[in-house]
C-alpha cells in the first residue's frame, strides 16, 4: 500500500473508531447491577411480557419497571440476569453513510417517527449513520404488542443506553413491526451501536450478548430541547442531547458523577407523563435474528493498515 493510501485508510479508520461515550454514573451502574441480579421481571413490575430477544429466545423479555419509581419510564429485561441484546437498524434516510448498512437485508426507507416529527426541522427522516436511535415498542398483527406512549414515553424522547461499561444517549426513533414470526426487542441504529462497540458493527452483525440496558424516560421533559436533528455527524447530534440526558439520569438516580462504584440508586423528583401521539399508522418494521458479538478492533485495524 502506498504511503498516501495508508494515511487515508488510517484517517478513515480513526474516524470510524469514534466512541462518544462516557463512564456510567455510579448510581446508574448500581441500578444496572441490581437489574441484572434481580431475576425475572414479573407481576406489577412488568408492563408487558412475552417478547423475544432473538427468534429462538422463548419470548421471555419484558418491558419492565422493577426498581424504578412509578411512572418514570421502563427498561428491557430478559430472564434471569439477561437484559437485552443490540441488533442493528439501518432504516430511515439513506443518502449518506458508509458501506456497513449494505449488509442489512431488511432495510426500510423510513422510521416510525422520523418524517412526521422532523420535517419541521428540514430533515427528511432519521439517519442510522448519524442519529443514535433505539427501536422500542411493538405493533402489528402478532401478540403481544406494546406502545410506550401508553406509559408516557414520547416519540423521539431520550433513551439512556448502558453498553460495554459506557453510557450513550439515543432517542426513541423506531418501532418493531410484524415482519418476523415473533415480537422482537433489542435493536438500535448503526450510529448508536458503533458508539457502543466500534466500527466492526454492521447492518447484519451486532452485539448478541443480552447485557445492554435501555432506559426510556417518561414525560415531555425527555423530548430533546436542543437536538441538532440536521447534524451531519453522530458526534454533533449526540453532543446536542448529552446535557439533557445527564439531567434525566440525575433526576432518576440522583447521581451526577461519572465514576463506576456500586452505590445504591437514589431516586429524585419525578416528572409528569406526556400526552400520547395521535398517529395510529403502523410502521412495518423488523428486528433481526442472531447477531455476532463484535469486539473493538480500532487500533488493531490501524496497525494492520500501517503494516500493509
Amino acid at each position: 500500500m502506498r504511503h498516501g493510501s495508508v494515511l487515508v485508510a488510517i484517517t478513515a479508520t480513526l474516524f470510524a473508531c469514534h466512541v462518544s461515550a462516557k463512564n456510567v454514573p455510579s448510581a446508574l451502574k448500581a441500578f444496572y447491577n441490581k437489574a441484572r441480579s434481580g431475576g425475572d421481571c414479573t407481576g406489577a413490575d412488568a408492563l408487558q411480557a412475552g417478547f423475544y430477544n432473538t427468534e429462538w429466545s422463548g419470548g421471555q423479555t419484558t418491558y419492565c419497571t422493577k426498581y424504578l419509581p412509578t411512572g418514570m419510564g421502563f427498561y428491557l429485561k430478559g430472564p434471569g440476569s439477561d437484559l437485552a441484546n443490540m441488533d442493528i437498524d439501518c432504516d430511515g434516510e439513506q443518502s449518506s453513510g458508509d458501506v456497513r448498512c449494505k449488509s442489512s437485508t431488511d432495510t426500510q426507507g423510513q422510521t416510525r417517527w422520523g418524517l412526521r416529527h422532523l420535517e419541521k426541522y428540514g430533515v427528511r427522516d432519521l439517519n442510522a449513520n448519524i442519529h443514535p436511535y433505539v427501536v422500542l415498542g411493538n405493533e402489528g398483527s402478532y401478540s403481544p404488542t406494546f406502545d410506550p406512549r401508553t406509559v408516557g414515553v414520547e416519540p423521539l424522547s431520550i433513551v439512556a443506553v448502558v453498553c460495554g461499561d459506557e453510557l450513550v444517549y439515543g432517542v426513541w426513533g423506531d418501532t418493531n413491526g410484524d415482519d418476523n414470526e415473533h415480537p422482537m426487542v433489542g435493536e438500535a441504529s448503526l450510529a448508536l451501536a458503533t458508539a457502543c462497540y466500534g466500527p466492526s458493527i454492521g447492518g447484519n452483525s451486532g452485539h448478541d450478548e443480552a447485557d445492554v440496558l435501555y432506559i426510556a424516560f417518561a414525560g415531555k421533559e425527555a423530548v430533546p430541547a436542543s437536538a441538532k436533528w440536521d447534524a451531519d455527524s453522530y458526534e454533533a447530534f449526540e453532543g446536542s442531547i448529552t446535557a439533557q440526558g445527564d439531567e434525566l439520569v440525575a433526576q432518576l438516580f440522583g447521581d451526577k458523577s461519572t465514576t463506576t462504584s456500586d452505590s445504591d440508586p437514589q431516586h429524585a423528583t419525578s416528572w409528569g407523563n406526556g400526552d400520547n401521539d395521535d398517529d395510529d399508522s403502523k410502521h412495518e418494521h423488523k428486528s433481526g435474528g442472531r447477531r455476532n458479538t463484535i469486539p473493538r478492533l480500532c487500533f488493531i485495524g490501524i496497525a494492520l493498515i500501517a503494516l500493509a
